[in-house]
């Protein structure tokens, strides 16, 4: 499981933040009839739903970890990708559902800067995920010719 989970887990990751923060939430402030705040009440629905899934993966994944030997490089960019995680969701998040907060209350106009550092994170993280990949995937492929051979 653990081999497979290195691979399996970060391509889920990839995947959710794709489809949802490059896909969905561009898109979602262009279609006919959205406003602002039914915009920003989506997007905190999703966004919200969208980190728990993060951290059940990350979760997911620090377990794998923890469960199998794993090199000291993909070791490393695992954590760094639960530590933006955690960023994203403790320290980023609370600051824009602050914002979105004063914004439904027609108390701000919004343009904020906070979604950047969102964006920057998730940037991150796409960047990380990207790189667990091609390091899980290279192992994955020098190591099952040698399984092979051993069948033999």
């Amino acid at each position: 499981m653990a081999a497979s989970a290195r691979i399996i887990l970060p391509a889920i990751w990839l995947g959710l933040i794709i489809g949802i923060s490059l896909i969905e939430a561009p898109l979602k402030f262009t279609a006919p009839g959205i406003t602002i705040p039914l915009g920003l009440g989506i997007g905190r629905l999703v966004f919200g739903v969208m980190n728990w899934v993060e951290l059940v993966i990350a979760v997911i994944l620090l377990w794998s970890l923890l469960k199998s030997g794993v090199d000291r490089v993909y070791r490393s960019v695992a954590c760094g990708l639960i530590g933006v995680l955690i960023t994203k969701v403790v320290v980023i998040r609370p600051l824009l559902n602050q914002r979105t907060d004063a914004v439904l209350a027609g108390v701000d106009e919004g343009g904020s800067s906070l979604h950047l550092l969102y964006i920057a994170a998730d940037g991150l993280l796409i960047v990380g995920l990207v790189a667990a990949l091609v390091m899980a995937v290279r192992r994955w492929v020098l190591i099952r010719p040698a399984v092979a051979a051993d069948d033999r």
